[in-house]
């Protein structure tokens, strides 16, 4: 129950599954690129298949490989799923659980979606955001992949039976649970959705579901995860200390989500940063201008001027842009890695793009800023203090304490 292999379709879903674990002292890895920087003597390692953008075949094929690379006797599997259902998380689960079952000749997963911290709770199997349907949400709306947010529908969108544990089960005394949890798992190939609202619902799952049959897994976003890690004993850990620096940060704002954009809006106002907008025509047709800005940053940074680089994508944001707009950013940004006292970046294609650019091969995990919010080191040829924020999280003050809490490291060396 202390050592987990946590497969996550972006970074942000990765570090904000995988932190809970290091706030309890167990030493916990986010990596990306088919490495696993320090796995078999690290407890949690939380691995980023990028897979958020793929295909459905694409995605299933990434995540059976990682489940190959990555899985080991007493490591359990927690399949981290984006609590709105973006991505591919139907085929993904699928291809868990025709690991398992091809591992173990049985395979069961407990599905508890919620994030009750950010508002994502599930009721009678289908997901809500602050209370309304999915379906309703900014997000949603945005981007989708599955026609509904009913999880038994997705679910069977990628061929998979399920069965939806209510709440009146949940909240019932833990043999109970646990018991239904038995039943469940012994039809065999079954998904078990479970109803959440509170983090006392989380726990309840956690409590009844662990410790996991051979077959067994985990699906569930970082609610879950921090309900599992509050069941781990606490255990001193060492937690690096960073020097002061003179060198100001870099954050970048990659994410769409309006959270994100206001948040930017409010941190520039407030005159705390140096606001360098970007277009994505500059980043896919103006190779000179784009490296132009990278060499200004740079001089900014080493001047001591905390910078935020906004990607502008407008009200009418082509999506499949992403992945290239990420992949040039990162080029253009390239002569700042050098130069910065410390990284932080909005969404997590973004912030993939950018640390493997940098030479980052992984993070290791060290505290927790707000709810899906990650604090840690970066390891590889760079090894300055970093911050990943899932862009729909938060309000619209969570750029602003970001910021704080990285000018307090730089100024101060203090990672708490």
């Amino acid at each position: 129950m202390t050592r987990w292999l946590i497969l996550a379709d972006d970074l942000t879903g990765a570090a904000d599954s995988a932190i809970p674990f290091a706030r309890r002292g167990l030493a916990s890895v986010v990596s990306w690129g088919m490495t696993a920087p320090g796995a078999p003597r690290t407890a949690i390692v939380s691995y980023n298949t990028d897979s958020r953008g793929l295909t459905a075949e694409a995605a299933a094929k990434r995540q059976h490989h990682a489940l190959a690379t990555f899985s080991e006797p007493g490591r359990d599997v927690f399949k981290k799923i984006d609590s709105t259902l973006r991505g591919q998380p139907a085929a993904e689960i699928a291809a868990t659980m025709a690991h398992m079952k091809g591992r173990f000749g049985t395979a069961f997963g407990l599905l508890a979606p919620a994030f009750p911290a950010t508002g994502r709770t599930t009721r009678h199997g289908r997901v809500l955001v602050n209370g309304q349907p999915l379906e309703q949400a900014e997000v949603w709306q945005r981007d989708h992949s599955y026609a509904n947010a009913d999880l038994a529908d997705v679910l069977a969108s990628a061929g998979m039976a399920a069965e939806v544990v209510p709440l009146s089960t949940i909240r019932a005394s833990e043999s109970e649970l646990r018991a239904a949890f038995a039943f469940l798992a012994g039809q065999g190939d079954v998904v078990a959705i479970c109803d959440a609202e509170t983090e006392d619902d989380l726990r309840r799952i956690a409590a009844a579901g662990l410790p996991l049959a051979p077959g067994a897994f985990l699906i569930g976003s970082a609610g879950l995860a921090s309900a599992v890690a509050a069941l781990a004993p606490s255990t001193p850990a060492s937690t690096p200390r960073f020097a002061a620096q003179a060198q100001g940060f870099l954050m970048v704002v990659g994410s769409l989500a309006a959270a994100s954009r206001r948040g930017a809006a409010k941190l520039v106002a407030s005159g705390q940063v140096v606001h360098v907008p970007i277009s994505p025509e500059t980043l896919l047709s103006d190779a000179a201008e784009s490296a132009a800005i990278g060499q200004a940053v740079a001089a900014r940074l080493d001047a001591g001027q905390d910078v935020l680089i906004e990607i502008q994508m407008g009200d009418r944001p082509e999506m499949a842009l992403g992945p290239r707009l990420a992949e040039s950013l990162a080029d253009a940004l390239a002569p700042a890695a050098a130069r910065m006292g410390a990284f932080a970046a909005t969404g997590g294609e973004t912030a993939a793009a950018l640390l493997s650019r940098f030479g980052a091969l992984g993070i290791r995990l060290i505290d927790e800023i707000e709810p899906g919010v990650a604090l840690g080191q970066a390891l590889g040829a760079l090894s300055c203090p970093v911050v990943t924020k899932a862009g729909a999280f938060g309000d619209d003050d969570s750029l602003g304490r970001i910021a704080q809490r990285l000018r307090d490291i730089r100024t101060q060396g203090n990672p708490a």
